[in-house]
């Protein structure tokens, strides 16, 4: 049974499911969307085109789904979808988009911890965890199962690639590459994320011949043309490699070195 605390602030136009809870003093607006089991702590606000998942967790202090902070913004409409299974924790903001249709999407079973920003028309893919404080300007890219470290900045346009680790305190302003580490001021990469790979049940092949995929962009001294040929030139390519290969590819603001 949905059960709403009696000073919380729910316009009737708002759309909740089943088993919905809402705490005390919570505010939600008339266009939001809330998932069945979800769990909306106290002093939470949800505005805007907002569609929250089912089971998701929000707790106290979170906004979701207000207004763009960038200043370009002249009233159209957006949207912003979390996904299922996300928890938001104390003081999380995800603001709405820029521009006519964007959308701000945080992908399903997610963690986003305290005082994290998800800006403009950023894209979280799934099971990616935000460190406290962690904050993503406008336009972002972030692949599944990355994982962005505490009172991390991340750059307008960057992408950070599938189960690339981020080392708290950095700074992105480059493309980070899938399966790496990332640490630094300025940022720079520190091998694969070995770790990650092996917890993710990535086997022992898999992850050595992306160590080899990685050593040809990393460690030979070439250009990224001729890397990308090489790491083709050996055959049929795991999707890992294949991945790893087209992401570094397809990078516009080039890849973290």
């Amino acid at each position: 049974m949905t059960e709403v605390h009696r000073t919380a602030v729910v316009d009737a136009g708002a759309a909740l499911g089943r088993d919905v809870t809402i705490g005390p003093y919570s505010v939600v607006g008339p266009r939001v969307t809330i998932g069945d089991g979800t769990c909306i702590h106290a002093h939470v606000v949800l505005d805007g085109r907002l569609t929250l998942g089912r089971g998701c967790t929000v707790f106290p202090f979170a906004c979701l789904g207000t207004q763009t902070q960038d200043l370009k913004y002249r009233g159209a409409e957006t949207r912003i979808e979390i996904g299922d299974g996300t928890t938001l924790r104390e003081y999380v903001t995800v603001n709405a988009s820029t521009d006519e249709g964007e959308v701000t999407r945080v992908g399903a079973r997610c963690h986003i911890m305290a005082y994290s920003h998800v800006a403009h028309a950023c894209d979280v893919g799934d099971e990616v965890i935000m460190a406290n404080g962690a904050t993503l300007a406008g336009h972002i890219v972030i692949e599944p199962q990355a994982i962005v470290g505490g009172l991390t900045a991340i750059h307008q346009f960057c992408r950070v690639g599938r189960l690339c680790m981020i080392g708290g305190c950095s700074r992105i302003t480059q493309d980070c590459p899938p399966f790496t580490m990332v640490v630094g001021n300025p940022a720079a990469v520190h091998g694969l994320n070995t770790v990650g790979l092996k917890r993710r049940g990535l086997d022992a092949d898999v992850r050595r011949r992306l160590k080899a995929a990685y050593a040809l962009v990393y460690r030979q001294g070439l250009p990224r043309a001729e890397a990308l040929r090489a790491i083709r030139a050996r055959g049929p390519l795991s999707p890992e490699e294949a991945h790893f290969a087209s992401f570094i590819e397809r990078s516009e603001r080039g890849i973290t070195r």
